[in-house]
């Protein structure tokens, strides 16, 4: 095993090689990384944040080896001994940087996805996806570490991945129609949507194989991702999440419609300015459009931020808007019809 006498020399120099290395590892863990978190949360960008936060807790880990594999080369072992050591810490280090390095990305996906909200969109799809990417080639390189050729492995994969696509068909439908989803950018999580057969509610995740929406009463609909990319939907945050609530109203004949006009007006903006939820700088108007039975119709048009804002909006519209009407003296007329009899 030992291609020269094993003394005791060698044995301390090892142990100092392993200890320096821990000794390194914590003052690196404990002091230089927690200078660098102070500086890094006086600084705009939230990514060297993400950094020093995953790298903590493997510094120990990474110099500790560093004086392993100082120990192990001041030792007096064969070639195949030593060759075998070094693989193994080599597949030790790609394995935790692997993970280091997954974990910010992943970190970094979110972070762009907060801040350039449109641009990339934010779902574990796309996570999933950046994830699996690092930790393949990782695993590629642990292969190409114990000397396994990668070459005929991806030629394998290729011809295996067509009897695999075959079998997987609809698996690989609904993810492909997820990146489709995500690339488009017309359905984001976030979005109030509502689908043509007739759910509505906000897209709580797309994943590899459907995505979630959370309609108003808390239920979850799941619909597979190659079905939603082929339907027609509506998306209530496109192009923007400010929408226009029409309310209608109508007024007997004998109302003046100038007057009308006014009163309505005046409860639209009260509305406008003390409801949750609306957008106080639109200015409310109506249009008058109907000569119906028994009434004159028109409609009453406001602006809410998001779309949900509307049913608010339109309750306390109707209760101030019935109230001030009686006050104004004008009616809203039952629903009636007048039949002339001729002899």
């Amino acid at each position: 095993m030992l291609t020269e006498v094993l003394t005791l020399t060698h044995l301390i120099t090892s142990l100092a090689f392993i200890i320096g290395g821990l000794i390194i590892g914590i003052i690196i863990e404990k002091i230089i990384l927690v200078k660098l978190k102070k500086f890094a949360e006086r600084t705009s960008w939230e990514g060297d944040e993400l950094i020093i936060a995953s790298i903590r807790g493997v510094a120990i880990l990474w110099c500790g080896i560093g004086g392993i594999y100082g120990a192990v080369l001041n030792l007096p072992v064969k070639p195949p001994i030593l060759d075998i050591s070094q693989k193994i810490l080599i597949i030790v280090i790609v394995i935790s940087a692997t993970v280091v390095l997954a974990k910010v990305a992943v970190g970094l996906v979110n972070i762009h996805s907060k801040k350039a909200a449109g641009v990339l969109p934010s779902s574990s799809l796309f996570i999933n996806i950046t994830r699996l990417a690092i930790f393949i080639i990782g695993g590629l390189i642990i292969l190409q570490t114990l000397g396994i050729s990668i070459t005929p492995l991806i030629t394998a994969l290729g011809i295996g991945g067509l009897a695999v696509a075959l079998a997987l068909q609809t698996t690989l439908s609904n993810l492909f129609a997820g990146l489709q989803i995500i690339m488009s950018k017309q359905l984001e999580v976030g979005d109030y949507v509502r689908l043509e057969s007739g759910e509505k509610g906000y897209v709580t995740d797309i994943s590899w194989r459907n995505t979630t929406i959370r309609e108003l009463p808390n239920n979850l609909v799941v619909v597979p991702n190659s079905k939603l990319a082929n339907a027609i939907l509506i998306n209530y945050n496109r192009p923007q999440r400010e929408m226009s609530v029409i309310v209608q109203v109508g007024v007997s004949y004998n109302s003046d419609l100038e007057k009308v006009e006014k009163v309505t007006i005046e409860v639209a903006k009260e509305v406008m300015q003390k409801v949750q939820g609306a957008q106080s700088k639109f200015e409310p108007f109506i249009r008058y459009h109907t000569f119906a039975d028994s009434s004159i119709n028109f409609s009453v048009i406001m602006r809410v931020k998001e779309f949900v804002n509307q049913y608010l909006i339109k309750h306390e519209f109707i209760k101030k808007l019935h109230k001030r009407y009686n006050q104004e003296g004008i009616n809203i007329p039952f629903p009636i019809r007048t039949v002339h009899m001729e002899k």
